[in-house]
């Protein structure tokens, strides 16, 4: 078995655990997900933490022992905590604002670009250049800011468009006359 698989995750307090017909459902103070198992794989839920194990030994239901923590341990920190990820809109007349479900963007196009905000995302712009997107669901966290920078991908000779607050952009050189 894997060895991520062999630690056990510690439930904070105010969170409820319920596993039944290989679902695992855990609510929170910000929401509540639900994660389907493989039938091979064994959770239990006793003081406080969750305890992964398998009798099986093929390869795939080892590697799922493992993939199946990791997802937990994200949904026991959505719930609790929630995500983040940050985007930075960079050039000049570039910009973004948020009104009800939908998000604005200026990107330099001949239009504007209105992003419609999926359910269970949160989406503010503290400033016209910088965008955070929350939500207790990381891959769709993930997937919203990727969709978003997809519009406008930074080139690497101004480095316009829109990027990852941490995100370094590697830069290129002109071409020279």
């Amino acid at each position: 078995m894997s060895r991520i698989a062999n630690q056990p995750i510690n439930i904070p307090a105010g969170v409820e655990v319920n596993i039944a017909n290989n679902i695992v459902l855990i609510k929170g103070k910000i929401g509540e997900m639900s994660f389907s198992y493989h039938e091979d794989i064994n959770i239990v839920y006793e003081n406080d933490c969750i305890k992964i194990s398998t009798d099986d030994t093929s390869k795939f239901v080892k590697a799922m022992t493992g993939t199946s923590r990791a997802l937990l341990q994200n949904i026991v920190t959505g719930v609790t905590e929630g995500f983040e990820r940050k985007l930075d809109i960079v050039g000049v007349g570039y910009r973004a604002a948020t009104d009800n479900k939908k998000l604005n963007l200026t990107l330099g196009f001949s239009h504007p670009v209105v992003f419609d905000i999926p359910d269970g995302i949160s989406i503010e712009t503290p400033s016209q250049t910088e965008i955070v997107i929350k939500g207790s669901d990381k891959q769709k966290v993930g997937q919203v800011a990727a969709n978003i920078r997809a519009y406008r991908p930074p080139e690497p000779y101004k480095g316009k468009g829109v990027k990852y607050s941490d995100e370094r952009i590697i830069r290129k050189e002109a071409k020279k006359a």
